[in-house]
């Protein structure tokens, strides 16, 4: 850019540009505007291209694009361009640089950066993401700091492709999803993984190893069950990948970042964890041992230090209101405040003559204009709000001095600007506890307040029912003449109340007494020397602390003259205060260290700066850590401009003890000011061990003076008692004077604690009669009497025992070279409790063209320089767009509204990084397995370790006798042949349309007819032998039963398969293949529709059509009958098989004899108790289990009217099924879980409009869920409380249970006790114990009786691993023996021995003869006091789950659903959530509905509630699209198939998050 240097720029251009330059890096502007305004401003300067031909846009175009760190040569020339001078000292930014090399040094090791959906990451409006310009960037970084090192981030740009090459090998992105994010995480994140190997950090207890069970080289372990369903799961998109042991494809993306995690989690990070087992229930949470090496306070307990004496001048007047009459009176024309306009021209000068009759007026009118003259609004003592806008001190002065005069309190506020301001609520409650009624405020405020369309202002959100009240003097009436005010001494009465903003967001008024305000002028007006008609500038808010006492009190008192200078004007010039200090030569400045910093930035080329005359600058937050450096470089600076270095002048102070300490302003330089360069790791434990500089961490404080004349100060330990601390510790000042506030307005309980202590010293003897006040300020008296403060109480955290506080967190992070990636001033440091302690969290505001890659590796290296100097660890690190965090009325972050956001999940990050592996250290240890007891020892009798054993059983089916006609047959079919020729004309099946009318209906002899030309056309078309399977493609209907029964009829044995979906048949159709081919069909039959749809194009790209079997089309049957209908000779022959996939994602089959089938229904009839005249309504999908049974089976056995209703109709009509009920007056209906749910969905707000349709659903006496799985009782609950106003009574819905090897266990019948829930500790269930607590005690979980058990089945609790018996109340494997079990897996493959035991399996002790099936299930047995209908007790079966589904997680056993069910609690845009493990992570999954802007948030919330209530660190989350969870036709999530979606990157997921 040479051209740039030969054309000087006039100097209004450069102020201009500079301001721009401060706007963006104050995030002000958005980086678009910021070129559009820079090559506007420049544009006429830059010199034309010549016309050779060349297209003059070319160089312009290179040049416009200006990156915040690139070639403007006044970056170079400012002292340090890309860092923030108000937090940055060279000594902290060189410890951060030390400290990422230390980490560097190390090794490498990459940390998996988290993928994107495209849509997600293009948040900002640029067109492409052009990376910042590196070049000019980093190398004017180096040069600036005069060492010509590469900084850090140059160094790492180009280092780390090879990682992302490592990892993916040369495989493309199977999806657009995380296509942004090709490579694996940046050479940052490689450092970050070495801070976590790092060992030398001494003071972390040792976290849980999250990969204890696994060795190096990760060995999946292969779950129970078939290797035949690994191999057959269907997948995703039918992905063709290499596959492990179990069925999970390596080479994903995903995986490998796993596996990258994994490494990373598995680098040994501490000492091993001793291991021992505490048989107790309360898991121990660990306790953070102190660590004996930490530093120890040993100094000699401190001495109180006194300030001078007070009161060296005696002509001081008695009050403030005297002091405003004495100088109105006698000199009215001298100038007494000077408000500039936003050019920094001056706008206005009150003059003390105008004050006093103004303050007068306004007294006045206030007193005695409003309400009537015998009841008027306001009087003496009451509180009034001020409501003036930054920009007008000469109103708001006029109008405090007013409320001072009429003996009123002013309550100084915020303008609200909009009904929704951040903490504007708070506000308005601190409004209503002081009983304000009247709001004092400007004209031109009162034009700006929002108004309502009737002109009125509105109650803002929390306040309470204010008079606006203009306080302009061309709005109020003369006070009379012989009106005066009553001005007295300075008295007890209470003279004006500040707020104050709480650590929570509440906010408090501290109350200040007229003797304390006038007490504090004196003592400032000592200790900073003031003199009559002084000039002085104030930058600061004029409404509150330093600021006001300053630039409204204290210089009243004295007769000075203020120069105000707005934020709006600092905004446009920041160097309007030195300018103002030149021009008035002004002798003191108030200034926050922002100023000076922006004066800095903007100082530039100004030669006519002169700043000899100031005799003080006063610094209000002289107090910050960060301040040291602004002191330091604005004096390096300005000292040849004149500035001498003992104008600088620090303070402490605190809305509760105002002014708490002040550097004097000494005439002496020789006396250099105080320095303390403390150790970081010393400070965490509250102990002073000054360091030499060499070290990284250290805090490098300024002294702010000492106390303040006629006060007391000492430190105190910061919690429990007010115990004096050590000369070598850290704590918190309290201060006794007269001129403190003295309460929270209101509070009395909190005023007691903060300004009403009595400090003890060691014997416990208070040190002073007088109460003394606490500043909120941590900090200890150093030689001398200086005063250092080292932090905020408000900021302090206290992570793992140790205190950091949040200031110096924030001043780590950005000395963490931030320019590029955030924004300077707009980070916010928190701390939140999650298991018992508190966690740090770092939210900053990204810049909009910072790419992902950045804002990743920088937010690795913060987490680095973090624990490098801190050596704590950042449980979350979030970057949120820009302009997005709450700001306070000034600008800053609003912290409690943002934490407040955060803890919602309405903070909408766009990048989040988690490290609760890092972070969680007080996980209860890994539980150790413990031998089990030898069965001798345990049985005596039937009793188990002095338990009944827990076994149950349900009726005998052999002694019921009953007119069971059908029983006198041993096979259905007969059955079907004996109905027909008996009731040929009774109907047995209807079934309805989506429009709730009859589609077809069956009776008795129709139904024999047809399955007779459906034998014959096996028989002739088929060519089929005896005993040959057949598949029926089906949809839910009457052509399924017939096509059954057909089967029976020919000898052939039936498997129902439900039909692939029309619309999505590249997922559906090869399962239905599968099963075809597992199960051995010989043919198919389905109807004409699904004939065509087998054949189609869609269907030959899904699967291989050329094998398959030969299809029948039963819509066109043959017209004759069969010659014989085929007669079975033996019962235990094959009657159906029943396959399904479990929720594991297994494909498993069972072969159903002809005894089992008519055990099994005669069961059914007997415990529902159904009869040929009864009408049993059934939404349910019939093509396995239970389901099928009762949809086919039951009705031709018990000879019920079953009126069959398709669940998918319901997604057409959600009514359907309730209105069927209620319409065909049905006592007993079945249901699934899907149907109640999408119920429960889908009517939730109709119930009143289905009442007046006559719905009635009281008639109904059983509505059972068929499920294999533990009952979803609050499901079942809410689908009760929603139907009962339509008459559903609350015990009529139960649940049923089966499994696979037999398809029902329990069913709740008509008769016998309602279905009882209990509640289990959740913490006791993961050790594989039951124990039962209160409703609603903590981590209570409730589990629901799942229904009575069947007539002929006998159930026994035995353990899974040595088959012994438990006693009752004891979780173990149910077991069942019963005439209906399954006879066994039909499998292709050799497995049988591995499934033997499912079906035939004998105790190890006690009644070793029985068969018993396993059914893979936990859950318990337990005795109830309720009789059933036999009068004997009635025991209850509570199922847990299933065993496969469980996951093993630091030695104990959890149930995904525990988890997903807090989960999907945390957050209302969570639908539903699954989890599964890999390689010993936890992953969740959850479905969000919401915008993608949302995803991250819920990343936070989900780590914090597992944590919260399973004790468990989730390893990756997951955000994905509604609908993309899994779920099977019993409406079971199948998290198999998620897992193997996931790992091969087959879900276009919205958002991962890898947790550290």
């Amino acid at each position: 850019m040479a051209d740039r240097d030969t054309l000087p720029l006039p100097l209004e251009v450069r102020d201009r540009l500079a301001e721009l330059e401060l706007e963006l890096s104050e995030g002000d502007i958005t980086q678009k505007g910021y070129e559009k305004k820079r090559s506007k401003l420049i544009g006429a300067f830059l010199p034309k291209a010549p016309g050779k031909g060349m297209d003059p846009s070319v160089p312009h175009e290179r040049r416009t694009p200006v990156t915040p760190g690139s070639s403007s040569r006044y970056h170079r020339r400012r002292s340090s361009g890309s860092r923030d001078e108000r937090y940055r000292s060279d000594v902290h930014t060189e410890a951060v640089q030390a400290a990422l090399a230390k980490q560097k040094e190390r090794g490498k090791m990459a940390v998996p950066m988290p993928s994107k959906r495209r849509s997600l990451v293009v948040q900002s409006s640029m067109d492409a993401y052009t990376p910042p310009d590196t070049s000019s960037g980093s190398e004017e970084e180096g040069s600036m700091q005069g060492e010509g090192t590469p900084t850090s981030s140059q160094g790492s740009i180009n280092m780390e492709n090879w990682i992302s090459r490592a990892i993916h090998g040369s495989t493309t992105s199977s999806t657009t999803s995380s296509s942004s994010t090709q490579s694996g995480g940046s050479g940052a994140a490689s450092r970050l993984a070495d801070v976590m190997g790092q060992t030398h950090l001494e003071n972390h207890s040792t976290p849980p190893d999250v990969t204890s069970y696994t060795t190096d080289s990760i060995q999946v372990e292969r779950p129970q069950g078939s290797t035949t369903a690994s191999r057959a799961t269907p997948k995703y998109g039918n992905a063709e990948l290499m596959e492990t042991g179990d069925g999970v494809p390596v080479g994903g993306r995903v995986s490998a970042k796993i596996q990258q995690l994994v490494n990373t989690l598995k680098r040994p990070k501490r000492p091993p964890l001793r291991e021992f087992f505490v048989d107790d229930f309360e898991e121990l949470l660990e306790v953070q041992q102190p660590d004996p090496n930490q530093p120890k306070a040993e100094g000699a307990q401190m001495l109180a230090m006194r300030g001078e004496q007070l009161g060296v001048v005696t002509n001081w007047p008695p009050s403030l209101e005297a002091a405003l009459q004495r100088w109105g009176t006698i000199s009215p024309k001298a100038p007494c405040l000077t408000t500039m306009d936003t050019n920094g021209k001056p706008l206005y000068i009150l003059t003390y003559g105008k004050l006093w009759v103004r303050s007068m007026k306004v007294a006045y009118n206030i007193l005695h204009k409003l309400g009537s003259k015998q009841e008027p609004m306001v009087r003496p003592g009451d509180r009034v709000a001020l409501v003036f806008p930054n920009n007008d001190p000469a109103a708001f002065m006029v109008a405090f001095y007013g409320c001072l005069l009429a003996e009123l309190v002013p309550v100084p506020i915020e303008v609200p600007l909009t009904r929704k301001d951040a903490g504007s609520q708070q506000i308005g409650f601190l409004l209503g506890s002081c009983g304000v009624t009247v709001a004092l405020t400007s004209d031109a405020c009162h034009k700006g307040l929002p108004k309502s369309t009737t002109g009125e202002i509105p109650q803002f959100k929390g306040w309470p029912k204010l008079l606006w009240f203009v306080t302009e003097s061309k709005h109020l009436s003369k006070p009379p003449r012989d009106w005066f005010p009553h001005i007295k001494d300075a008295n007890n009465d209470t003279a004006y109340i500040e707020y104050k903003t709480c650590k929570d967001g509440s906010v408090l008024g501290v109350t200040v007494m007229r003797l304390a305000l006038l007490t504090h002028c004196q003592a400032l007006t000592q200790s900073c020397g003031y003199t009559e008609a002084e000039t002085i500038v104030n930058v600061l808010d004029f409404k509150k602390d330093v600021g006001l006492w300053h630039g409204i009190l204290t210089s009243v008192m004295n007769m000075m003259h203020v120069i105000s200078i707005p934020y709006s004007l600092m905004k446009v010039n920041p160097l309007s205060w030195i300018q103002k200090v030149c021009q008035y030569k002004a002798k003191v400045a108030c200034v926050k260290s922002r100023d000076m910093h922006w004066a800095l930035v903007a100082h530039k080329d100004q030669r006519d700066i002169n700043l000899s005359s100031l005799r003080m600058l006063v610094v209000a937050d002289g107090s910050n850590p960060w301040s040291i450096s602004s002191c330091d470089a604005f004096l390096n600076v300005f000292q040849s401009k004149g500035l001498k270095p003992e104008v600088i002048c620090p303070c402490a102070s605190s809305p509760e003890a105002l002014t708490v300490a002040i550097r004097r302003p000494t005439d002496d330089s020789n006396q250099p000011p105080g320095r303390g360069v403390l150790s970081m790791q010393g400070l965490s434990h509250g102990v002073i061990r000054v360091d030499s500089e060499e070290k990284l961490s250290v805090l490098t404080l300024q002294d702010v003076g000492t106390a303040m004349p006629g006060a007391l100060m000492c430190v105190v330990k910061p919690d429990g008692v007010p115990q004096l601390c050590k000369t070598d510790e850290i704590g918190e000042l309290c201060v006794c004077s007269v001129a403190t506030g003295t309460s929270y307005y209101g509070l009395s309980g909190m005023t007691k604690n903060t300004f009403e202590v009595f400090p003890m010293n060691s014997v416990g003897a208070p040190i002073s009669e007088y109460p003394f006040t606490r500043t909120g300020l941590l900090g200890f008296v150093g030689p001398g009497g200086l005063c250092f403060i080292a932090g905020k109480m408000d900021g302090l955290m206290v992570v793992g025992g140790r205190r950091h506080n949040a200031d110096d967190i924030v001043a780590t992070a950005l000395a963490v070279e931030p320019m590029k990636f955030v924004y300077r001033g707009r980070i916010a440091v928190f701390s939140i409790t999650v298991l018992h302690d508190e966690r740090i969290v770092v939210v900053a505001e990204q810049r909009p063209d910072s790419t992902e890659e950045d804002s990743f590796q920088w937010m690795s290296r913060v987490l680095q320089a973090i624990d490098g100097i801190h050596q704590v660890g950042v449980y979350c690190l979030a970057l949120v767009p820009s302009n997005t965090l709450p700001k306070t009325p000034l600008g800053g972050i609003h912290l409690s509204e943002s934490k407040q956001l955060f803890l919602e999940g309405s903070l909408h990050p766009c990048n989040v990084l988690m490290c609760p592996h890092t972070c969680v250290t007080n996980l209860p240890k890994p539980r150790q397995k413990q031998p089990e007891i030898g069965p001798a020892s345990v049985m005596v009798g039937n009793l188990v370790s002095g338990k009944r054993i827990a076994q149950a059983s349900g009726r005998d089916l052999g002694q019921m006798e009953d007119n069971d006609q059908a029983r006198k047959f041993l096979f259905l079919s007969e059955v079907l042949q004996w109905r027909a020729q008996t009731t040929p004309d009774h109907v047995l099946y209807t079934l309805l349309n989506s429009r709730g009318t009859i589609a077809s209906s069956l009776s008795c002899v129709q139904l024999h007819k047809r399955a007779e030309k459906i034998a014959t056309m096996l028989a002739e078309r088929g060519h089929l032998q005896d005993g040959d399977h057949v598949a029926l493609v089906y949809p839910p209907g009457i052509d399924l039963i017939a096509a059954f029964y057909g089967c029976l009829y020919a000898g052939c044995v039936p498997i129902t398969v439900r039909p692939p979906h029309p619309q999505n048949i590249a997922t559906t159709l090869p399962t239905v293949k599968m099963i075809v081919e597992v199960s051995r069909s010989a043919c198919m039959m389905t109807t004409a529709v699904i004939c065509k749809l087998l054949r189609s194009k869609e269907a030959s790209a899904a699967v291989d059509v050329r094998t398959w079997p030969p299809v029948l089309d039963t819509d066109d049957l043959p017209k004759k009958k069969p010659p014989l209908l085929y007669k079975p000779s033996n019962p235990d022959t094959l009657a159906y098989l029943d396959f399904s996939v479990s929720t594991t994602g297994m494909l498993a089959g069972v072969k159903m004899s002809h005894t089992a089938t008519s055990a099994f229904c005669r069961s059914i009839k007997l415990q529902c108790e159904l009869y040929p005249s009864r009408e049993v309504a059934i939404c349910l999908d019939p093509y396995c289990g239970l389901g099928f049974v009762i949809w086919c089976l039951c009705s031709v056995y018990s000879g019920h009217q079953s009126i069959l209703i398709p669940p998918s109709e319901l997604e057409v009509n959600p009514a359907l099924w309730l209105l069927a009920v209620s319409q065909y007056k049905v006592r007993d209906t079945f249901c699934s879980y899907s149907v109640m749910e999408l119920c429960t969905k889908g009517l939730g707000l109709q119930t009143e409009s289905l009442k007046s349709r006559g719905l009635d659903l009281s008639r109904v006496r059983t509505c059972v869920v068929v499920a294999e799985e533990r009952p979803r009782i609050a499901l079942t609950q809410s689908f009760s409380k929603l139907f009962k106003d339509l008459g559903l009574h609350p015990r009529a819905v139960s649940t049923s249970f089966g499994c696979r090897v037999n398809l029902a266990i329990c069913l709740q019948g008509t008769s016998g006790p309602d279905p009882t829930t209990v509640y289990v500790d959740m913490r006791a269930l993961r050790h594989d114990r039951v124990r039962l607590v209160e409703r609603g005690s903590p981590h209570s979980l409730p589990l629901m009786e799942s229904g009575k058990i069947l007539p002929g089945v006998r159930i026994i609790i035995a353990n899974p691993e040595t088959k012994g018996p438990l006693g009752d109340s004891h979780l173990g494997e149910i077991w069942v023996c019963s005439g209906h079990n399954a006879s066994g897996y039909f499998t292709v493959y050799g497995d049988e021995a591995l499934q033997s035991d499912h079906f035939n399996s004998r105790l190890s002790f006690g009644d070793t003869q029985t068969i018993w099936a396993r059914t893979g299930y936990l859950g318990f047995l337990r005795r109830t006091e309720l009789t059933d209908a036999s009068g004997e007790r009635h025991d209850a079966l509570y199922v847990v789950g299933a065993l496969d589904e469980a996951m093993e997680l630091r030695g104990m056993r959890y149930h995904p659903i525990d988890i997903e069910t807090s989960v999907i609690r945390t957050h209302k845009s969570i639908t539903e959530c699954a989890v599964f493990t890999w390689t010993n992570l936890l992953v969740v999954v959850v479905e969000l509905d919401g915008s993608e802007q949302e995803a991250l948030d819920l990343v936070p919330l989900v780590t914090n509630v597992v944590l919260e209530e399973h004790y468990l660190i989730v390893g990756v989350v997951v955000v994905v699209d509604i609908g993309v969870i899994p779920i099977n036709s019993r409406g079971e999530k199948q998290r198999m198939h998620l897992r193997d979606g996931f790992l091969a990157d087959q879900l276009d997921p919205i958002y991962v998050a890898y947790n550290m």
